[in-house]
């Protein structure tokens, strides 16, 4: 894994919209990807998982390796959605990415933590290293480079 996934890195802070939990969300998937691309991730947004469940933030590293960001704008919405736990066994490394003002000490230890804003992202609890079967990566890296190519192709070519 990258150091930048299991050590803190600097990132200036700014500030969110508070009131619009949509461009909250928003705004922090952002900047997890650009820390992610940074930091030599290939990165998709809504990522479809084969448990039909969709991870946030889905990025395979150089060497393969599964990321999963679950974006949890607020506290109500941590608390209304226990998904999460079901995108483990699909990634090698998972984290949360929450904004500074977000009260981290509700979030479970085990897993990463990342604090981020638009512009970008820092790791605040690194993300623990559980490989996935190697045939479960080999499916999940045919389905990421799939759904790469779909968007791709539809940014290239948008239907009429």
């Amino acid at each position: 894994m990258p150091p930048s996934l299991l050590t803190p890195a600097a990132a200036g802070r700014h500030r969110l919209p508070e009131g619009d939990a949509a461009a909250m969300t928003r705004g922090l998937t952002r900047g997890v990807c650009r820390h992610l691309a940074e930091t030599g991730h290939a990165v998709l947004t809504e990522f479809k998982l084969p448990n039909r469940r969709r991870a946030d933030v889905a990025a395979l590293d150089a060497d393969g390796r599964v990321v999963i960001v679950e974006v949890k704008s607020a506290l109500a919405d941590y608390r209304a959605d226990g998904k999460w736990r079901e995108y483990l066994g699909y990634c090698d490394a998972f984290a949360f990415a929450v904004s500074e003002t977000f009260p981290i000490t509700v979030l479970p230890d085990d897993c990463g933590l990342m604090i981020a804003d638009p512009w970008g992202a820092e790791i605040i609890r690194p993300m623990a290293l559980a490989p996935l079967h190697p045939a479960r990566r080999r499916a999940l890296t045919v389905r990421f480079a799939h759904t790469a190519a779909e968007r791709l192709h539809r940014l290239v070519d948008p239907p009429v």
